[in-house]
């Protein structure tokens, strides 16, 4: 039975667990080194049916999403998943809204999402309405600590095993400190593609401006096109200043937290392709949103981490770019769920095979090994 108002389904309740899973090797970018990843699930219950989404990022994510927001949404409407968003919005504003806060209001949109769309026994793309059918994706990993033969491994996995003809590897190591290997890893990266591969770079803002400048010279001559946060996400003035002088497009925008710092960033002219994460930015709600003010804009959009959490909502944009099949969470949500998208040959079908909501189903068994919460 579905818990119902005499106008519809409403939430019941709102859970959260956590999960944390070791890497399978040590990993680090520019700026940041971690040995393991965690995944914070938030499930929605309405009746006999639940929603389920999810963030990466501290466990006490889960006490923001059961101490704040399940008060918030339970009792609600279960199909009025903006006014729930808007709901948690507020109740937070003495809280601080960005960081792990809106982290825990992501995850919940995007399981009220999911559960609506089980309810209404729609896979999400098309409760959401599909612009394509095939989501582009990148192969994302190439992390700083990897030797050479680890970094080639993983890029002739994704483009000759699966076919996915762009691929992205981390530079900017120690801070920048580490110019001459970042260039000697870029040529690597070069010779295990070959010519045809896109080839991406992410430096997580490691680089000062002049360092960037340096380096893109490098990435232009091994035909990189793809410079993500050559320096901080937060100098809009910085990557507007680089995004007029290199030539590989610049790219940013992970850790917008709310839609205003979307709309800055593109004020500011700071990046060629504006990256969004559903997972930190306000869920599905703000994603969509956040897609709209770049195509208005002129720019495409490009879908952050956890595939399979974007995969419905980037087949649902006119304006998307591809979507970043990141290493950790596509081994993490292959791992937890049942229907994992296949990206052989370079994009994923959300919603091909009819499934309602999302199409993944955590898998306890699997999972249950790795909760700490």
């Amino acid at each position: 039975m579905t818990g119902r108002a005499p106008d519809g389904p409403v939430v019941d309740g709102v859970t959260a667990a956590v999960y944390t899973v070791p890497t399978d090797a040590p990993e680090a970018d520019g700026t940041l080194s971690w040995n393991a990843t965690t995944l914070v699930l938030a499930s929605v219950q309405s009746g006999d049916t639940t929603g389920t989404g999810w963030t990466y990022g501290s466990p006490a994510t889960a006490d923001v999403i059961t101490g704040q927001l399940a008060d918030v949404v339970a009792g609600r409407r279960a199909f009025d998943v903006p006014a729930a968003n808007e709901a948690m919005s507020r109740a937070v504003r003495n809280t601080g809204r960005p960081g792990l806060v809106a982290g825990a209001l992501s995850a919940v949109d995007i399981a009220l999402w999911d559960l609506k769309a089980r309810l209404l026994g729609l896979p999400l793309v098309r409760l959401l309405g599909a612009c394509r059918t095939d989501v582009p994706v990148y192969g994302s990993g190439g992390f700083t600590t990897y030797d050479d033969a680890s970094q080639d491994r993983q890029l002739r996995h994704w483009t000759e095993e699966l076919g996915i003809p762009r691929v992205k590897i981390k530079i900017g190591e120690s801070w920048g400190a580490a110019e001459d290997r970042d260039r000697y890893r870029v040529a690597h990266a070069r010779r295990s593609v070959g010519d045809r591969t896109e080839l991406y770079v992410d430096a997580n803002g490691g680089y000062t401006g002049k360092q960037a400048a340096r380096m893109a010279r490098h990435l232009d001559a091994h035909g990189v096109v793809w410079f993500e946060e050559p320096v901080s996400s937060d100098d809009l003035t910085g990557l507007a200043r680089l995004r007029d002088t290199v030539l590989p497009d610049v790219a940013a925008g992970e850790y917008g937290y709310a839609l205003s710092y979307f709309g800055r960033m593109l004020q500011a002219g700071a990046v060629d392709c504006l990256q969004a994460d559903a997972t930190r930015c306000g869920g599905i709600t703000v994603w969509l949103r956040a897609a709209a003010l770049a195509e208005a804009a002129g720019i495409q959009i490009s879908a952050h981490c956890a595939p399979h959490v974007h995969a419905h909502a980037a087949a649902a944009v006119p304006n998307l770019r591809h979507l970043e099949w990141f290493h950790d969470h596509t081994r993490i949500e292959s791992l937890f769920f049942a229907g994992a998208l296949d990206p052989g040959g370079g994009s994923v079908r959300p919603g091909a095979e009819g499934v309602p909501g999302h199409g993944l189903v955590l898998l306890a068994g699997r999972a249950e090994p790795y909760r700490v919460r």
